[in-house]
């Protein structure tokens, strides 16, 4: 249920009332139960996905192309949060609105991925398997926006997409916006990346909720 904001708008001499929704914490849905994978699938690959201390916990295996936990419904208009704390070994990502069919490359998870990285692309759009980096190159070399993630602490995303508006941001600082049409719907989709060494690499995610527009 969305909050009703009733606001008195003056113009030409006459009165309007104009109604706002705004977001309140009952429009969001937990992702992530905080105990075990219920309503989480894993796609490709064979990293580990365990779930500890109310976190998910993806590890690296040895050999293992990426690997994708990946919701079970499908959500084409939402906002998306959640927050990762990333080996910086390693880079991840989260797929929004991809698809796994057998008719692309035998059920290869493909579409569109928020980098998750220490290097500078974090926030950026690649899409996974298919066209590449979708965030510019100009986007990408922006000082701020490279900055916006924090080497060894809990960073907040947040990911918005209505119609063919993908945006993103990064402990408040927006990253993305851009407009593509490919995909309008599919899972959301947790990757540990293929990796080479020992000891295997991780990555963290919590607080994962998604509000449907």
């Amino acid at each position: 249920m969305k909050k009703i904001i009733i606001v008195a708008v003056l113009c030409a001499g006459i009165a309007y009332v104009v109604s706002l929704a705004s977001e309140t914490e009952t429009d969001w849905m937990p992702l992530f139960n905080g105990k075990d994978l219920t309503g989480w699938v894993q796609i490709n690959g064979t990293a580990k996905y365990t779930v500890e201390d109310g976190v998910i916990v993806g590890t690296t295996a040895e050999g293992s192309p990426n690997s994708f936990l990946c919701t079970q419904k499908e959500y084409g208009d939402f906002i998306l949060e959640f927050e990762v704390l990333l080996d910086d070994r390693l880079n991840s990502g989260v797929q929004i609105r991809s698809q796994s069919l057998k008719d692309y490359q035998n059920y290869r998870v493909h579409g569109y991925q928020v980098e998750i990285a220490s290097n500078g692309n974090a926030g950026f759009i690649y899409d996974e398997a298919r066209r590449g980096w979708l965030s510019t190159d100009a986007d990408r070399a922006d000082d701020a926006k490279q900055k916006a993630f924090k080497k060894g602490e809990w960073n907040q995303y947040r990911v918005e997409c209505r119609s063919d508006s993908i945006k993103t941001w990064v402990n408040g600082i927006l990253i993305a916006d851009l407009r593509d049409s490919m995909t309008p719907k599919g899972f959301i989709g947790l990757q540990v990346h293929s990796f080479r060494g020992d000891p295997p690499a991780w990555v963290k995610w919590r607080k994962i909720r998604i509000q449907e527009l």
